[in-house]
This record gives structure tokens, sequence and C-alpha cells, in this order.
């Protein structure tokens, strides 16, 4: 296992996140791509249209073309959304990581490297809006290089931003992930976090039931028994 250290985002470090974020969104396509073809109102679609067309045309062709072009179709279609968002991001927050992350003390852009390489990403925000009373910090872009999981090095990642949160002084750390990231759900619960809803991000995932999982880290209080 390679040794890897945590440390503050850095102007030189854009073209390894830039990548590393993209590469971590777009390997999850595959799986949504799986996961859409299980339900059953696809497969009854995916089998129907075929069907259909060889019952008009006769045609075992035209059937068979049919089916990998709804195929083909599909798998656009469930990576449009994934896309979309590195897209969305990188127009927004990660568009200038130095001036969304650093200019402030109640934020941060932290890098994970091993080697000299950047081999894992976390950042966080405060929550513009919380709940009346609640003073709440945003994890964002938890990505680790794939030959690099299994090190510890998300969970050192996670840990980096709950510290940060209670050095703040936020009572709360919040974030939001996918029913299809299950390591990433996994980890977050298993440190603690909490499902306290869930939405869906855009019509697509409607469509494909894919929920969008609002989850919650509560600092324990003096009253609560904690520190």
């Amino acid at each position: 296992m390679a040794p890897y250290h945590i440390r503050k985002y850095q102007e030189s470090d854009r073209i390894p996140v830039v990548d590393l974020f993209y590469k971590g969104m777009v390997e999850h396509i595959p799986t949504t791509f799986r996961h859409t073809l299980m339900l059953p109102r696809t497969l009854v679609f995916l089998a129907g249209v075929p069907l259909c067309i060889l019952l008009v045309s006769g045609s075992w062709l035209l059937a068979f073309l049919s089916s990998f072009t709804l195929l083909v179709f599909l798998r656009l279609l469930v990576g449009y959304p994934w896309k979309q968002y590195v897209l969305t991001c990188l127009r927004t927050d990660m568009a200038d990581i130095t001036k969304t992350y650093l200019s402030a003390s109640d934020s941060c852009f932290w890098v994970a490297e091993s080697g000299g390489q950047v081999v894992g990403t976390v950042c966080a925000l405060p929550v513009e809006n919380p709940p009346p009373g609640k003073k709440q910090l945003q994890l964002f872009h938890l990505s680790v290089a794939m030959e690099h999981r299994g090190e510890g090095i998300a969970k050192a990642l996670v840990r980096t931003v709950l510290q940060f949160a209670r050095n703040q002084g936020y009572g709360e750390v919040v974030l939001d992930t996918s029913m299809l990231q299950h390591s990433a759900l996994a980890l977050y619960q298993g440190m603690g976090f909490q499902k306290i809803g869930h939405y869906y991000m855009n019509n697509v995932w409607k469509l494909t039931r894919i929920p969008m999982f609002h989850l919650l880290y509560h600092f324990p209080s003096a009253q609560d028994g904690g520190l």
C-alpha cells in the first residue's frame, strides 16, 4: 500500500483533479445502464418494439436492427445525466476551484497525493440556506482513483471534512449521493451519516427510478453526551 497524504488544492493540481472527477462520474454509466435494463418497463419496451416490427414487416433483420438501435439509444440516454453533471460543475464551482473553495475560511478543497500524483479529492462549502438554527457544511466531489481504492483514502478524506467542519463550528455535514453509488453510500453510512430524504435529479433518473439520497452527519453536542 503506497503512502498518501492529504493537503489543500493548488492550481497546479487542476488537470489531474478534473481528470479524476470526470473518470469518477462516467464510471457509473455502465452501472446505470445495467440498472435500467433490469427495470420491468424497460424489458417490456425492448422486447415489445422489435416484436411489433417483426409482426408488421415480417423481417427479422429489421427487428434485430430496431433492438440494437434501442439499446444504443438507452445507453446514450442513461449516460447523459452523468456527463451533463460534469459539464455543469466545470462551468460553476469547478470553473475556478481556488476562488470557489479557497477564498474563504469556511470552505476548502483537498487532494490526496500518493507518489507525487493526485489520487483523491474532496471539498466542502457552507450550505447557503440551512434549516433555521442549523449551521451546515456540504461535502462535494469525493473521488478516489480506481487503482488506489481500498487504501483508506476515501475515509481519510471524509474525516478531513468532518474535522474541518468541527473546527469551524458547524453542527452538521450534509451531502448528496445516488442510489447507484453503492461504495460511497456504504462508506458514508459506516461513518455515521444518515439518510434524511431523497429526490430525483432529473426526469431521466425519475423515469429510471434512480433517487439521490440526502445524507446528514450530526456532531453530538454536550447535551447529547458528545464532545
